[in-house]
């Protein structure tokens, strides 16, 4: 088995487990219709995590590229993909009994998804220099803009409360991602 057949194992299993995580969540609210009522701004974020999952992995078939591994860089990747477990861990906990529903569940832990978050637009910049410098470049300027802007928005959303703005918010990344994928990783 080469090095990155080895490196991508544990990469596939715990993105596979966020994915599960996310699509069980889901699930529930089939499974159970009267137990916890969906709330739209909820399921928007967890399609805007499910995006980022799906996106991480494609991105990551770039790490076919490098060419000397040190457990410091794999560490990395693992820690970086903890942080989306994380992320799906909090919009689906066990229960929300002690919560009057998925909005007020949301609500009282958005400073933690929203750093979380921030933190891994942080993580993600290492993550591509990883892929080496020329692919970092290759990205262009947006790249680290958009880097920039979405850690800002995240911490501004820390602050926040509104849902206009919490709803605008998740609708922009939305859109944006889509944008980016479209644009940057059509092809392999």
């Amino acid at each position: 088995m080469d090095t990155f057949n080895h490196i991508k194992t544990l990469i596939t299993i715990i993105l596979g487990l966020s994915i599960t995580h996310l699509l069980k969540g889901v699930a529930k609210f089939i499974q159970h219709p009267h137990r916890d009522k969906p709330y739209w701004l909820h399921l928007a974020w967890v399609f805007y995590i499910f995006m980022l999952l799906v996106h991480f992995w494609w991105w990551e078939y770039r790490l076919t590229h490098v060419q000397h591994w040190s457990f410091t860089s794999y560490f990395f990747i693992i820690f970086f993909i903890m942080t989306f477990y994380s992320l799906c861990a909090l919009l689906f906990p066990d229960d929300i009994k002690d919560y009057k529903g998925y909005e007020d569940y949301f609500f009282s832990r958005k400073k933690w998804f929203f750093a979380i978050l921030a933190f891994s637009y942080l993580l993600d910049i290492g993550d591509t220099l990883i892929k080496g410098q020329d692919y970092f470049n290759s990205l262009s300027i947006e790249y680290p803009i958009r880097n920039a802007v979405h850690i800002i928005l995240c911490l501004l959303a820390i602050q926040i409360n509104n849902r206009i703005f919490n709803g605008t918010l998740v609708i922009l990344f939305i859109l944006y991602e889509l944008s980016y994928i479209l644009r940057l990783f059509d092809t392999v």
